[in-house]
């Protein structure tokens, strides 16, 4: 056997150890139920807080420059005077080439610097770019990196390049977390994103995320609830914990709260905190500003 079959089989062992073989009607169903059991529930001043608190706050324009990001960042410095008493943002996100940026604006704590990277958003270029890209980020201050999955090598059951590629990417990263995305709408089924879920995990990723917000369908409910079962279950045999952060078309404060409660019911009070939860939105903030304050707010 070959070199590659053999490492090919390494992964197909890998997900033969997990409830793969999933039905999207069930899960569609059991996601109704949780909605309309549990959800009203969340919605509190306190749930609301914390989502804002696990907010990815995301710029990703092709007009994006450095005047702009600045006062995208300058923003976030803002925050802290003018709301003291609540926490900020989780992170900023912005293309790598900006990460200097945020990271010499920056002045507030606690507020991460993440970069999409390694040919965001659709992953198409050569291995040794998504490596290059993903380490000059990191060395210009970044310390998250969001990459996308090789979808089309996955979806032609290559697991093994797939993999490989997040390993590669994972190394590069030095100390700073990979969140590697799914892009679920182009994965279709619930047993494809059970699937690329393990996978990822298995090859290093720190969080599972749903989309880039570029792809439609984006972030889905039923996804978000797959993905967060595979990292119950990635957890109970491996002992290691997995963040998750949907992402991509969540345009609602009602959006944000079934996310909430999908992490809640699936996975615990111990990923409810922006260490393991993120939010990919920005249009959020100012929507649980608002019902935070109770008034129509503009900040961002």
């Amino acid at each position: 056997m070959m070199e590659k079959d053999l490492n090919q089989s390494k992964y197909e062992a890998t997900l033969a150890k997990y409830k793969i073989n999933l039905n999207d009607e069930e899960i569609q169903a059991k996601v109704n139920e949780l909605i309309e059991k549990k959800v009203a529930e969340n919605n509190t001043k306190e749930v609301k807080e914390l989502l804002f608190n696990c907010i990815d706050l995301t710029t990703l324009n092709s007009t994006d420059s450095v005047s702009s990001v600045m006062k995208f960042a300058a923003k976030v410095n803002e925050f802290d005077d003018q709301y003291p008493d609540m926490k900020n943002v989780a992170a900023i996100c912005v293309y790598p080439n900006f990460a200097e940026i945020v990271k010499d604006t920056l002045e507030v704590e606690n507020v991460n610097i993440a970069c999409v990277s390694a040919g965001f958003p659709s992953s198409q270029t050569f291995i040794e770019v998504k490596i290059a890209e993903t380490a000059m980020a990191v060395m210009n201050g970044a310390n998250e990196i969001d990459i996308v999955i090789s979808i089309g090598q996955f979806l032609d059951g290559d697991f093994q390049t797939m993999c490989e590629e997040i390993e590669e990417i994972k190394e590069a990263c030095r100390d700073a977390h990979l969140k590697v995305i799914l892009e679920t709408g182009a994965l279709k089924s619930a047993k494809n994103i059970k699937m690329a879920s393990i996978l990822s995990m298995y090859s290093g990723a720190d969080f599972i995320k749903t989309s880039t917000g570029k792809l439609q369908p984006a972030a889905s409910y039923e996804a978000a609830y797959v993905m967060c079962e595979a990292i119950k279950e990635y957890f109970d045999k491996t002992g290691r914990k997995v963040g998750f952060k949907p992402a991509g078309g969540i345009n609602t404060v009602h959006d944000a709260l079934v996310y909430y409660t999908i992490v809640k019911e699936l996975l615990g009070e111990e990923w409810l905190n922006n260490e393991m939860f993120r939010i990919g939105t920005s249009r959020m903030a100012n929507l649980l500003l608002s019902e935070i304050r109770g008034e129509e707010i503009k900040f961002f």
